[in-house]
């Protein structure tokens, strides 16, 4: 069955604003290293990227339920493309600085918590059928790990090779293009609201939050994500010193270590699906958890980066399986006119321990050695998919999904 033209649109938009994003955020971290060789300073380019979903998740996603979730897609691209297009000017002129790093990260992480939620509440309105949300999230997870971490990766560390500004201006371009696709996907998305539903801002965010806290499966979920991106966080941040220094890679040679995680990614986002409908849902979440727990205890002994790019490259099918299955869930468990609310109380929690992992692991890094927030991030993950794995199976994302169903045949 054809997931029809509005989905494809929303796939070309995808690629190609993540196949600028696999360039970015290579190039991104390959600066800051030439300006300072501080792990913390490096780690806090990651901190600020990220820091907008600690702050703002909760009100675009109120935001996004309230207005067309399609013109906030393409805005916010047009929004990050001149962001990027700052940055890749003041790189050109040799005026770029920490500082400047720091701040439009910071705004370009803004840019990407409304992008970000409003995609996510956008695809199922684009979807005939709820039974083909796993196929479409599988296909969006692999363009978005080909482009973003197999195409983008070694393609970034050599354009910053021969010159620094050119990965930042393909980003921007890349941003433009994404944009006109989007906005040019037919209709209106604006969700519908209820009669009774509040009006204010803070109360809008509050009725998401209690839906999410009552819920025991997707608050599980959440909890758990929170947890695996912020310790996953801590390692990625300082993983270009732990490249340079530990494992001898150039600016070429870490690009290509990132591919390993695209190749992961790909492999588990082609069999998400399949594997789903095989083995159902619960299996897949005990795989997802446990292997990313795993794989940060395996890396962080290691001194060779071909085993350090095998390990990357399962934790990114675990990943890609983690992703496929929980977004899946959250779009057909979530009512569509909270959709925006929850999913970003969801991402408040599951990313928004990422900027505080990212500054974590620069300072552990810092204290204990380079491989230290690969161990303390191993073993922390391992004990909390350990204490979740109890409401990881598939019985409960049976009943989760049949009291969904009911809801919606009441109402």
């Amino acid at each position: 069955m054809s997931l029809g033209t509005r989905f494809h649109r929303l796939f070309a938009a995808s690629t190609i604003s993540n196949l600028g994003d696999g360039i970015f955020f290579i190039a991104l971290p390959l600066v800051a290293a030439d300006l300072t060789r501080d792990p913390t300073a490096v780690a806090a380019v990651s901190v600020a990227l990220r820091l907008p979903w600690l702050l703002f998740a909760l009100t675009a996603g109120a935001l996004v339920d309230r207005w067309d979730r399609r013109r906030v897609m393409w805005i916010a691209d047009v929004v990050r493309s001149g962001l990027v297009a700052v940055l890749a000017l003041a790189v050109l002129l040799d005026q770029h600085s920490m500082a400047m790093l720091y701040v439009l990260g910071f705004a370009l992480g803004v840019a990407e918590t409304f992008f970000d939620n409003a995609s996510q509440t956008l695809l199922p309105s684009l979807i005939d059928d709820p039974d083909q949300l796993p196929r479409a999230n599988g296909r969006l997870q692999v363009a978005e790990n080909v482009a973003n971490n197999f195409v983008g990766p070694p393609l970034g560390g050599l354009l910053v090779a021969l010159a620094v500004s050119v990965p930042f201006w393909i980003n921007a371009a890349s941003f433009l293009a994404a944009s006109a696709l989007v906005a040019s996907i037919p209709g209106s998305y604006r969700a519908a609201p209820r009669a009774d539903a509040p009006r204010r801002l803070r109360s809008e965010i509050a009725e998401g939050v209690r839906w999410l806290a009552a819920h025991r499966l997707l608050r599980t979920l959440a909890l758990l994500l929170g947890l695996m991106n912020l310790w996953f966080a801590a390692a990625m941040s300082i993983l270009v010193l732990f490249a340079q220094d530990i494992l001898g890679l150039d600016e070429l040679g870490f690009g290509l270590l990132g591919t390993t995680l695209a190749i992961g990614s790909v492999v588990g986002g082609v069999l998400a699906g399949r594997l789903h409908d095989r083995w159902g849902p619960g299996p897949l979440l005990w795989f997802g958890s446990f292997t990313i727990a795993l794989t940060l205890l395996v890396i962080a002994p290691l001194s060779n980066p071909w085993l350090v790019g095998v390990a990357l490259a399962i934790s990114g099918a675990a990943v890609v399986v983690w992703n496929v299955v929980t977004v899946s869930l959250r779009q057909t468990i979530i009512p569509d006119e909270l959709l925006g609310r929850v999913n970003s109380v969801y991402r408040f929690l599951g990313w928004g321990g990422m900027p505080i992992g990212a500054l974590i692991g620069g300072l552990i890094a810092d204290s204990f050695g380079l491989a230290a927030p690969f161990w303390v991030g191993g073993v922390v993950l391992l004990v909390a998919a350990t204490i979740a794995a109890p409401v990881l199976t598939t019985r409960e994302v049976e009943a989760a999904t049949a009291a969904a169903a009911a809801r919606v045949e009441v109402s």
